[in-house]
């Protein structure tokens, strides 16, 4: 539809959004990094740097054509089936869990390092609740408080680094030392190789939060999506090998690894005595609590998203008088407390399935530039990537899931235990007519039960998906599409008037005429189909205009692929799908 008229973010304001999500991970990936590398840690969190900047083109690419929000599964959505995009969506809703317990979980490790006597589970707990209140209440993140914490996390980063690398200079390191033991270590444990790999597994927990931009891009001026990669990508590429380079040089691994939940903490202590700490410390908690915050208002985004889509159960849009959904937010404070206390807090494990759940969501996002390719080659695109970096960028997040697979197989039952029954009621509910057939026929006898089973498939069925179409060549696919996708038996056809050409209405007539014929041979008797001629050409208002006279959301129409010779985006269009 036609752009919002209220204000967007310019780069700052959502550089801080998405960077204090990322540059969060520099409180504890080093301290995974070294644990796993050890004097490598440094090399192992450039080759991350390298592999975010193909994930760099990646995302470009398809986000810039698509500039609407939802990242993976949005980006699956319009290039494939619902089902496919169903995955994304879930494993972005378990990376969502795994941010806020990870981050409310560190945020107060950190606190604990000053406040000894705060029981670390139920205080993490009792955050997870707080913003439950706060999100349910209708208080969101602010793009201003989020500057704030972004600038004071970048000023504490700073600083801890420009004494870090003061103290080096001055004093004795410890470099030799943690060399020594490092190369003792991994000769008993596999070899430089066997380190590298299992460091950059564990440790592409550094860049969790670059996909976050991409859920948010509705709300950002034109242009800035790209800036807030390229300053995320900075970030990433500054911080963590420096902060990983000073830590091994002020103190030994065996300390480092005690350490790992409030590494920066400690090591502030040594640079920069107690108020120092002080500062890091409530550094720390501030943008944790940020990413925490963020997680709340991200997945709600994302679930009502789903369910309107029919991904999700319908009640879960349901809507207070705040605007927010409550139903979803108590849900995911639920899911997040079990998954912390299943886990007892280890930061291993929660990194662990934290790392599986983001990297199934940039690796599907990397599928999804692939399948775009293949499926949307008239897509109009401000950019492409190079094919090679989407290659390498894909192999090395399927690479980083069988790592943290192989150092630990309980990441993968953690991670199994939440993913397998959220995809089984998507799933369920994507395919739920078939469904529904299927339980009429097994409960043919049972009279109360089948005539339930007849009403919810007849309210499922009834429901209305419009479709633009231009072309009768394009009519089979589009109805298969919709056959495979969605439960709607009632379809409308639209075609907008072409005035520039002669055979305008001869198109129409063709599309009208050609929909008995096909009918008759057996495809889609079910449907109920009209043809609709619009009088205007095709554009954001005729998708207003179709909205508002069949009373659907954009997100139920659908249309073929926005061309280069259209003189509009697809993000002025609202949100209608693309399907061919």
């Amino acid at each position: 539809m036609v752009k919002s008229a209220h204000k967007k973010l310019g780069q700052w304001a959502a550089t801080a959004i998405c960077g204090n999500d990322i540059l969060s991970s520099c409180l504890y990936v080093s301290g995974i990094a070294v644990i796993y590398a050890g004097i490598f840690a440094p090399l192992v969190l450039i080759i991350i740097v390298a592999i975010l900047f193909f994930y760099k083109s990646v995302y470009t690419e398809v986000v810039e054509a698509l500039p609407i929000n939802g990242g993976a599964y949005n980006c699956l959505l319009n290039a494939t089936s619902k089902s496919l995009a169903a995955v994304a969506g879930v494993l972005t809703i378990l990376s969502y869990i795994a941010t806020a317990v990870l981050s409310g979980k560190v945020s107060i490790e950190y606190l604990h390092t000053i406040f000894t006597s705060i029981p670390v589970i139920p205080a993490t707990i009792g955050l997870l609740l707080f913003f439950t209140v706060l999100v349910i209440l209708g208080i969101k993140d602010s793009a201003k408080v989020a500057l704030g914490i972004f600038i004071l996390h970048i000023a504490s980063l700073v600083a801890f680094v420009s004494l870090g690398i003061y103290t080096l200079l001055t004093h004795h390191t410890l470099f030799i030392e943690n060399a020594i033991h490092t190369v003792t270590v991994l000769h008993q444990e596999g070899g430089i190789v066997v380190a590298l790999f299992l460091g950059f597994s564990a440790s592409l927990l550094g860049i969790s939060g670059f996909e976050s931009s991409a859920n948010f891009v509705e709300e950002q001026e034109e242009g800035v999506f790209r800036k807030t990669l390229r300053n995320m990508l900075l970030g990433v590429a500054i911080f963590n090998p420096l902060i990983a380079f000073i830590i091994l040089g002020l103190s030994p691994l065996s300390s480092i690894v005690a350490s790992k939940d409030y590494l920066l903490s400690q090591e502030a202590l040594l640079i920069g005595g107690k108020v120092f700490q002080y500062f890091i410390v409530i550094d720390a908690f501030a943008v944790l609590a940020g990413a925490v915050l963020t997680s709340f208002v991200g997945v709600s985004g994302l679930i009502y998203r789903m369910a309107s889509d029919a991904c999700l159960p319908g009640w879960l849009t349901h809507k207070n008088k705040n605007g927010s959904h409550p139903r979803i937010i108590i849900l995911f404070f639920l899911l997040c407390t079990s998954i912390l206390i299943i886990t007892g807090g280890n930061i291993l494990s929660l990194a662990g399935v934290y790392t599986i759940a983001f990297l199934g969501v940039m690796s599907m996002f990397a599928l999804g530039n692939l399948i775009l390719r293949e499926t949307r080659t008239d897509l109009k695109r401000t950019y492409s990537a190079p094919i090679l970096f989407v290659l390498i960028a894909f192999t090395a997040t399927l690479s980083g899931i069988a790592g943290n697979i192989q150092i630990d197989k309980n990441n993968l039952i953690y991670f199994a235990i939440y993913f397998f029954p959220v995809i089984m009621l998507v799933e369920g509910i994507v395919f739920q007519d078939l469904n529904i057939r299927i339980l009429r026929r097994l409960t043919r006898g049972i009279k109360f039960v089948n005539k339930y089973l007849e009403d919810h498939f007849e309210d499922i069925t009834e429901d209305r998906i419009v479709a633009f179409v231009n072309h009768v060549e394009r009519l089979h696919p589009l109805l298969s599409y919709i056959n495979s996708n969605e439960t709607a038996w009632n379809i409308t056809l639209v075609h907008c008037a072409n005035h520039d050409n002669k055979d305008d209405r001869k198109r129409f007539e063709e599309i009208k005429e050609a929909l008995p014929y096909l009918q008759k041979t057996g495809a889609f008797p079910y449907f109920k189909i009209e043809c609709d001629y619009l009088d205007m050409p095709f554009g954001p208002e005729a998708i207003i205009e179709v909205a508002k006279k069949y009373k659907v959301r954009p997100n139920r129409i659908m249309i073929g692929s926005i061309h280069h010779f259209h003189p509009f985006d697809y993000d002025e269009l609202g949100g209608v799908r693309i399907v061919f």
